[in-house]
C-alpha cells in the first residue's frame, strides 16, 4: 500500500463518488464520530455520491439512513445505504411508470429495497436459521451477533464485538457456512453468511445502476472504495482507487487483496482523511 498522500491530484479530481464500509471505517468503537459524520456531509455538499455498504443489518442501518428524531439521530448525508453485504438497501424511490429518474442529490425519502425477490428470500430464511443453529452447536463459545434480530437476508456470528472467537474457530464458522452452500465473509466484528450471488461489489453495481442508470464497471476510475478488513477484499481487488484506513493492518495475516492506498489515521479519522484529500482536489 502507498500512503494516501501519494494519490495523484489528477486522479482524485476525477472522482465522482465514494463507496465505504461502516464498521471500523466510518465508526470508532461502534459509533460514528462527529468528524466522520461531517466528512460525509462535506462530500455530499461538494457534489460527490456517497454510498456506505456494510455487513450490518438493515434494522441497524434504518435510523442512520432515515434519521431518528425521537432519539436525536440525524440522517447521514448519503445517497443510499446498503446493508447485509448487499442483500437489502435504503435507496431513493424511483417512479417506474415514468422511467428512470436520477434522484440522488435531491435527498428524497429513502425506501427499503431488496436485491432478491420476496419468495427467494422467504425460501432461504429457514435454511439460514438452521445453519446458524448448527454453528452454535458445533463451535464452542459461538453466539449470534447482538444485532441479529434486525437481519432479513443474512445471518451473523459475533467473533469480535462482544464475544471472542480465535482464528481457528472463525475458520470453522466460515467452513460451516460454505459447506451448506452459503457465502461467508469476515468483517472486523462479525462472520456473515448468506444465500445468493450478492456481495459488496454486486451491491455497488446495483446502486449505480439504480441511482444513476449507469454501469459502474464503465466508470471505475471515477469511484473510490474505503474499507478496513478482509470482507472488503472484493472491493480492493476490483476498484482502481481503493483506500484502507490504518487499522487494516490488524488483518495483515489474512489479506490477499490489499487496497492501493492507506490513511495515516484509523477508523473514522482515517475516513475523514480520505474526504479531505478528495475535497482538496476539487478545490485545486
Amino acid at each position: 500500500m502507498l500512503p494516501l498522500a501519494q494519490w495523484p491530484l489528477a486522479e482524485r479530481q476525477k472522482i465522482i463518488g465514494v463507496f465505504t464500509d461502516i464498521d471500523d471505517t466510518l465508526t470508532t468503537h461502534q459509533a460514528i464520530t462527529a468528524e466522520a459524520l461531517q466528512a460525509l456531509a462535506d462530500l455530499k455538499a461538494a457534489g460527490l455520491a456517497v454510498i456506505p455498504i456494510t455487513g450490518r443489518p438493515v434494522g441497524w442501518c434504518a435510523p442512520h439512513a432515515l434519521g431518528d428524531a425521537a432519539h436525536g439521530l440525524p440522517a447521514w448525508a448519503v445517497d443510499a445505504m446498503v446493508a447485509e453485504n448487499g442483500g437489502v438497501a435504503f435507496a431513493p424511490k424511483v417512479n417506474d411508470e415514468n422511467g428512470f429518474q436520477p434522484l440522488c442529490n435531491k435527498r428524497e425519502q429513502l425506501s427499503k429495497i431488496y436485491y432478491a425477490n420476496a419468495s427467494y428470500l422467504a425460501a432461504n430464511q429457514l435454511k439460514m436459521r438452521q445453519v446458524a443453529e448448527l454453528i452454535l452447536q458445533q463451535v464452542p463459545g459461538s453466539a449470534l451477533s447482538g444485532d441479529h434480530a434486525g437481519r432479513e437476508t443474512d445471518t451473523a456470528i459475533d467473533y469480535n464485538e462482544v464475544h471472542r472467537l480465535n482464528p481457528d474457530q472463525v475458520a470453522q464458522v466460515v467452513a460451516l457456512f460454505e459447506a451448506h452452500g452459503m457465502q461467508a465473509t469476515v468483517s472486523s466484528i462479525h462472520i456473515n453468511g448468506w444465500i445468493g450471488s450478492h456481495n459488496k461489489l454486486e451491491a455497488a453495481r446495483w446502486m449505480v445502476r439504480r441511482l444513476f442508470g449507469r454501469d459502474l464497471d464503465a466508470e471505475l476510475s471515477q469511484w473510490v472504495y474505503v474499507g478496513d478488513s478482509t470482507n472488503d477484499q472484493v472491493m480492493f481487488e476490483h476498484f482502481v482507487h481503493s483506500v484502507g484506513v490504518a487499522n487494516i493492518h490488524r488483518f495483515a495475516g489474512q489479506m490477499v487483496h490489499w487496497p492501493r492506498y492507506e490513511t495515516a489515521a484509523e477508523r473514522g479519522a482515517g475516513f475523514a482523511e480520505v474526504a479531505r484529500a478528495l475535497l482538496e482536489a476539487r478545490a485545486a
